[in-house]
C-alpha cells in the first residue's frame, strides 16, 4: 500500500490535509488546520518536507511558515512575514533558503530570507516594485527560479521580469525582461532547455520562446503559439487560463508532456473544465488531449507520486471538491481515480509520501 498526504490551500482560513490511498483509490479528508486569511498558495521547503509555506492573499499580504507531518497534521503558524503589498497570489521557496511572495494586486513583490532556521523570516528585505505599463497596472503572478535569476510573469504588463540578486540575500533587482504579446496576460511559466513556456490567462494561449542571454535582448520570437480552449465550448463560455505544469520525464513517463488548465468563467460546462495536454516537438505544440475534470475553474493542480503518476486538482468555484487523476497512455491522458467533496474548492497543493 502506498499512501500520500496532500496539503491543500484555498480562499478560507485553513489548510486542508487529505490521505490518498493509491491501492484503494480513495481520498479522505484528514483535517482542517487554522491559518491566516486566504492561504491560497502553498509551497514546500525545497529539501525539508516537514516545512510548508503559505500566502495570506489579502490586502496586507503575508507569507507564513508551518511544520507538517506525513500523517497530515499542520502546526499553527510559526512565523509570519509581510510581502509588502496587496494580494500575494503566489509564493515559492528558493534553493537559497529565501521565500518569494508576489503581490498580484500591488504590482510588487518581496524575496524574504530565512534566518538560522527555515521557519523564521528576516523581514528586513526591500520591496521590488515592477514598472506598470502605460495606462495600466502591474500584476506579478508567479516566480520561477532559473539559475541565478528569478523569472516573474507580469499579467498586467505583458512581460516576464528577470530578477538578479543585488548584493545580499533578500535584495533583488530587475535586470531585464522578456516581452510577451500585448494583451495576452502571462500568468504561469515553466522552463526546459532554456526554452520558456508561458501560459497566458487573458488570451488562453500557450507559447514557447527561447530565453535570451541576460543583457542581450528584451525580446524573443515566439517559436509556437496555440490556444488551449476546447474546440467545443458551451454557448456563453468565457475562458481564462489557469495552471501550467511540465513534469520531468522518467522511466515510467519518458515523454515530456505539458499540462495546462482551462478556467471557464462564463456559462458552466456540465463536463467541468478541461486540462489540455500538449507535446512540444519539431518546433510545434501538438495537442494530445483535452481531459474534462468535473471541476469548475481549475486554478490549482500538482503532480505527485513516485513517478509523478498522479495529478491532484480542484476548482476555485463550485462544489467539485478535490480530484486525483492517474496519468495513462504514457502521460497522454488522465483518468480520475478518487474524489473528495468535503471541502468544495481548493486552489493549491503539496504532496508528501505518508
Amino acid at each position: 500500500m502506498v499512501n500520500f498526504t496532500i496539503f491543500a490551500g484555498g480562499y478560507d482560513v485553513f489548510i486542508a490535509s487529505y490521505l490518498f490511498n493509491s491501492d484503494a483509490s480513495t481520498l479522505s479528508l484528514l483535517g482542517k488546520y487554522p491559518t491566516g486569511s486566504n492561504p491560497s498558495w502553498l509551497t514546500p521547503h525545497p529539501t525539508n518536507d516537514s516545512i510548508l509555506y503559505a500566502t495570506n492573499e489579502i490586502a496586507v499580504g503575508a507569507v507564513q511558515s508551518f511544520t507538517v507531518t506525513s500523517d497530515g497534521v499542520v502546526s499553527s503558524a510559526i512565523d509570519t512575514a509581510p510581502t509588502g503589498g496587496d494580494s500575494p497570489a503566489f509564493a515559492v521557496a528558493l534553493s537559497t533558503g529565501q521565500v518569494v511572495g508576489m503581490n498580484y494586486g500591488g504590482g510588487n513583490g518581496r524575496v524574504i530570507p530565512t534566518t538560522s532556521t527555515p521557519l523564521d523570516f528576516d523581514t528586513s528585505s526591500p520591496i521590488i516594485t515592477f514598472p506598470p505599463p502605460a495606462g495600466g497596472v502591474s500584476h506579478p503572478h508567479m516566480a520561477l527560479e532559473y539559475g541565478s535569476e528569478i523569472l516573474v510573469p507580469d499579467l498586467g504588463a505583458d512581460t516576464i521580469w528577470r530578477l538578479v540578486e543585488d548584493g545580499s540575500p533578500g535584495a533583488w533587482k530587475i535586470a531585464g525582461s522578456i516581452g510577451q504579446p500585448v494583451g495576452t496576460g502571462p500568468r504561469h511559466i515553466a522552463v526546459h532547455d532554456d526554452l520558456l513556456y508561458t501560459l497566458h490567462e487573458l488570451s488562453s494561449t500557450l507559447t514557447v520562446q527561447a530565453i535570451p542571454v541576460l543583457g542581450t535582448s528584451n525580446t524573443s520570437a515566439l517559436l509556437a503559439n496555440v490556444s488551449i480552449i476546447p474546440s467545443d465550448p458551451p454557448a456563453g463560455a468565457s475562458y481564462g487560463a489557469g495552471e501550467l505544469l511540465m513534469p520531468a520525464p522518467n522511466a515510467a513517463f519518458p515523454t515530456r508532456y505539458i499540462y495546462a488548465s482551462n478556467r471557464n468563467i462564463g456559462t458552466t460546462d456540465e463536463r467541468g473544465d478541461s486540462i489540455a495536454i500538449y507535446e512540444y516537438t519539431g518546433g510545434k505544440l501538438n495537442l494530445i488531449a483535452q481531459v474534462y475534470t468535473g471541476l469548475d475553474q481549475v486554478r490549482g493542480m500538482e503532480f505527485g507520486g513516485e513517478n509523478s503518476e498522479y495529478l491532484v486538482a480542484s476548482g476555485v468555484v463550485g462544489a467539485g471538491g478535490v480530484a486525483v487523476f492517474e496519468r495513462t497512455e504514457g502521460g497522454k491522458n488522465l483518468f480520475e481515480v478518487a474524489r473528495n467533496t468535503d471541502v468544495p474548492t481548493r486552489t493549491s497543493f503539496v504532496w508528501v509520501q505518508s
